[in-house]
């Protein structure tokens, strides 16, 4: 293979055809590729967007501020700070699984088995705590089944080569299948206090929940924006096969990004049986569908390599404020899946019409 050898670019000169003003007319000097030509005219100063700032999940954001204006004047109850502290309870646990199911959307796949693992998490935890084991064991026992489930679904995805969409649903009738036999699909009570008090105490005033949520959302955050691993995920999402011959490795980023999706779903069951009290064999049912709309709402797309961690959780933060409002406003709640619903068509739309617009423009 020949070496390329750095050369320092130089003043060139090209002959155009030869006008009336004289030969040094017909002389064209071209800058050099680290010059900017000079313009007759200034151009025109670009205004900065809602979009340049807050990038893609600006839509979300707008959404989110309107949705809280408009009940802060319907209702007088929802600025309230019984209200707020249920609200921010409510959408901790769909942000924690959103801002996971967010890492495999990146990377153009899907985990539609976090609901179910959530719930054979949590029930397994509330099983061991009920049988005596200490409560830190028991905590760690419950997010590793989590792990343990996400790492397979990774290695159904990258060695097995079936589709996210196959591996994950088989995943989501198998775990919870596991946990509706384990518990003999009876909820599991009697996990102590102490415990309890993890998804239920405060700490200033603010619930523990909302905090575990805005951590775990920054880790991820500063994963995605300022760590090298976080650059793989969305190289794997825009082009698998470019990543690779770049150096990516391809194969442990997936595993990586469906482990971490299950550990999420792991965290996010055991902080729910925390918050209930109780194991709940049947906890988490729907809970998938509600972290990909989450995501899709707060601007990811579902062909990879789009979207954000602080997007993920202001989408189930929107979806959260749409459903504690249509409590207050005693709004029927299937009216409210037909709002989601919309939301999704739209950001989706959105997405494909802005897609379309870069691509005519590039």
């Amino acid at each position: 293979m020949p070496k390329l050898i750095w050369r320092e670019p130089i003043e060139t000169t090209t002959i155009v055809n030869r006008p009336a003003g004289g030969a040094e007319a017909g002389l064209k000097t071209v800058p050099t590729p680290g010059e900017t030509p000079q313009l007759k005219t200034e151009a025109r100063r670009r205004v900065l967007t809602l979009g340049d700032i807050a990038g893609r999940e600006s839509g979300g954001l707008v959404v989110l501020l309107v949705a809280v204006g408009a009940l802060t004047l319907a209702s007088d109850e929802f600025l309230t700070a019984n209200n707020l502290a249920n609200l921010a309870r409510q959408v901790a646990i769909f942000g924690i699984i959103a801002v996971g199911q967010l890492l495999v959307i990146l990377t153009a796949g899907i985990d539609l088995s976090v609901g179910s693992v959530l719930g054979l998490s949590g029930a397994s935890t509330a099983q061991l705590l009920v049988a005596g084991m200490p409560i830190l064991p028991s905590i760690l026992l419950g997010v590793g089944i989590g792990t343990g489930l996400g790492i397979v679904n990774g290695l159904l995805v990258t060695r097995a080569l079936l589709p996210p969409f196959i591996a994950t649903l088989g995943m989501l009738g198998i775990a919870r299948g596991m946990v509706l036999l384990s518990t003999d699909a009876q909820t599991i009570q009697g996990v102590p206090e102490a415990f309890q008090i993890i998804a239920n105490g405060t700490i200033l005033g603010i619930p523990n929940l909302l905090i575990i949520a805005v951590a775990v959302t920054a880790v991820m955050w500063f994963a995605l924006t300022r760590t090298v691993f976080g650059r793989y995920i969305y190289a794997v999402g825009s082009n698998p096969e470019s990543a690779r011959l770049a150096g990516v490795p391809v194969r442990l980023v997936t595993i990586s990004v469906y482990m971490i999706s299950g550990t999420l779903a792991g965290l996010g069951g055991v902080l729910l049986a925390s918050r209930l009290g109780a194991g709940i064999p049947t906890a988490g049912t729907g809970f998938e569908l509600s972290a990909i709309a989450a995501c899709v709402i707060g601007g990811a797309s579902l062909f990879g390599a789009k979207g954000s961690a602080i997007g993920a959780f202001t989408g189930a933060l929107i979806m959260g404020v749409l459903n504690n409002g249509g409590n207050l406003l005693a709004i029927n709640a299937f009216y409210l899946q037909i709002a989601i619903g919309v939301l999704i068509l739209v950001a989706v739309g959105f997405d494909q019409l802005n897609a379309r617009r870069s691509a005519a423009s590039g």
